[in-house]
């Protein structure tokens, strides 16, 4: 079967960015991308700001509500109908519940090849470029380096602590189908 989609987790500033362009670069065919963070930008200000939606706490933690969960549900479906329908797709997320996470794209994925991918980072080097980057909530880095893997089966993963970017895409891509 040939792969379908990449699912990229890691916590915030791991790296997964950067690996999803380095991926597109090096990659055979087309693949398009679906960042949660694009799912967040995408939501009315009124849930990036509310219980029911997603609330970023000053230390960087993070609080996921009802209505989060009922549009991130749908977006996830939408991204399984965009890999059935013939699209390539490359996955960047922050699994904040860690296997829980993974099972419920499993359901959305059910029928699809999937390549799962742990993008991982220490903390030390995430909360740098966190700093860095200027435009995170300081401490989710720290918070998620660890968080986001709990009990997550993985097919392959890669270490952006001392790798580059293309080197880790080029790992992937050499287990894509």
């Amino acid at each position: 079967m040939t792969t379908q989609v990449i699912v990229l987790n890691g916590g915030s500033s791991s790296g997964k960015s950067g690996i999803v362009r380095c991926l597109q670069a090096v990659l055979r065919d087309p693949w398009l991308v679906a960042a949660v963070d694009s799912l967040i930008e995408a939501m009315p200000a009124s849930l990036q700001t509310s219980d029911a939606g997603i609330e970023f706490a000053a230390d960087g933690g993070l609080k996921v509500g009802s209505a989060f969960r009922e549009l991130e549900t749908a977006w996830m479906e939408g991204v399984a109908a965009m890999a059935r329908a013939g699209a390539r797709v490359i996955v960047d997320d922050v699994f904040l519940g860690g296997a829980t996470s993974q099972e419920r794209w499993q359901k959305a994925f059910g029928g699809l090849d999937v390549l799962w991918v742990g993008v991982r980072c220490e903390s030390t080097v995430a909360a740098g470029r966190e700093v860095a980057r200027g435009d995170r909530v300081q401490g989710m880095a720290a918070s998620q380096a660890e968080m986001v893997h709990r009990g997550v089966v993985y097919d392959l993963e890669v270490d952006t602590t001392h790798t580059e970017s293309l080197d880790c895409a080029r790992a992937i891509a050499a287990q894509v189908k």
